[in-house]
C-alpha cells in the first residue's frame, strides 16, 4: 500500500476507508492548539486531518521506514515525531492535558492500555481503535462473560465508552476481525483512592488468574476468609462477581498494616 508492505511483527493494518477516517476525526473533534499525540500514525490516514485541524501534533512510530516517510512529508513544526516503542514511552514528556489517539496494533493493545493507565493525571482523553472484543472487555460490567482484569484496571481510572464498530474491510490489509473505537476519559476527582497501586494490580490479577477458582482460593496469598468477610466479600464468590469498588475496598483494607493484626 502506497509503496509500503505491511509488517506482521508490528501488527500493521492500515485504516484506508475515508468514511471511517472522517467518523474517527469527528469523534475526536480536534481543535487548534490542543496537545495531541498519535500512537502508530502508519501511513498518515489520521495524521493529516489531525494536523490540518490543530496545526501541530506529536506522534510515536516504531517502524523506521514509516517514520522516515512522515518526516519527509511534514516539517518538525507540524509533526513532532518520536521513533520509539509506545509500550515503553514516557508520555509525561509530552506535557499536560494530553489527548491520545491511536489505531492500536492488536498484538500489543492490552499491554499498551495498561501502560497508559499510569498517565491518567496528565491525559484529557484517549480515543483508540482496537479489536472489537477488547473494547467489549474494557467497558464490561461485573458478572458478565467479558468482565475481567482489563475491565477492572481501566475502570478504576477511566470512564470507558464504546463509540462505534469499524469493519475489517476498512483496513488494508483487512484483518480477520472487526474493530471498534473507544473513548477513555480520566475519572479525575471522582477516581477512587487506591492506597497501594501495586497491591491492587496483584489482587485483581490473582482474582482473574483462574476464573473457575473461588476468591477463597484465588486470593489465598493476599487475604484470609475472615479478611474477605470483613469487607463484605463472600469467600465462595468468584472474581467476576466483584465490582471495581469491591476490589478497591479490599485492596485498601489489605494495605493497612493494622487491619491484619
Amino acid at each position: 500500500m502506497l509503496g509500503h508492505s505491511s509488517r506482521k511483527r508490528f501488527g500493521q493494518n492500515f485504516l484506508a476507508d475515508p468514511h471511517y477516517i472522517a467518523r474517527i476525526i469527528a469523534a475526536i473533534s480536534p481543535h487548534s492548539g490542543e496537545n495531541i499525540v498519535e500512537i502508530g500514525p502508519g501511513l498518515g490516514a489520521l495524521t493529516r486531518p489531525l494536523i490540518d485541524a490543530t496545526g501541530r501534533i506529536a506522534a510515536i512510530e516504531i517502524d523506521r521506514d514509516l517514520a522516515a516517510r512522515l518526516t519527509a512529508e511534514y516539517p518538525s513544526d507540524r509533526l513532532s515525531l518520536h521513533v520509539a516503542d509506545a509500550l515503553h514511552f514516557d508520555f509525561i514528556t509530552l506535557g499536560n492535558d494530553l489527548r491520545v489517539i491511536g489505531n492500536l496494533p492488536y498484538n500489543i493493545s492490552t499491554p499498551l492500555l495498561f501502560h497508559l493507565t499510569q498517565y491518567d493525571a496528565v491525559v484529557r482523553d484517549i480515543t483508540v481503535m482496537l479489536q472489537k472484543e477488547v473494547v467489549q472487555r474494557m467497558g464490561a460490567a461485573p458478572d458478565t462473560a467479558d468482565y475481567g482484569r482489563l475491565s477492572v484496571m481501566l475502570q478504576a481510572r477511566f470512564a470507558v465508552e464504546r463509540l462505534f464498530v469499524v469493519p475489517a474491510g476498512a483496513f488494508r490489509p483487512s484483518p480477520k476481525v472487526e474493530s471498534a473505537v473507544a473513548r477513555l476519559v480520566p475519572l479525575g476527582s471522582t477516581r477512587p483512592h487506591i492506597a497501594d497501586a501495586v497491591l491492587f494490580g496483584k489482587l485483581v490479577t490473582a482474582a482473574f488468574g483462574q476464573r473457575r477458582k473461588t476468591l477463597r482460593n484465588a486470593l489465598m496469598p493476599f487475604a484470609t476468609e475472615i479478611e474477605l468477610e470483613r469487607e463484605g466479600i463472600a469467600p465462595g464468590a468468584r472474581g467476576e462477581t466483584l465490582s471495581v469498588a469491591d476490589y478497591v475496598r479490599l485492596a485498601n483494607a489489605l494495605a493497612q498494616p493494622t487491619a491484619r493484626e
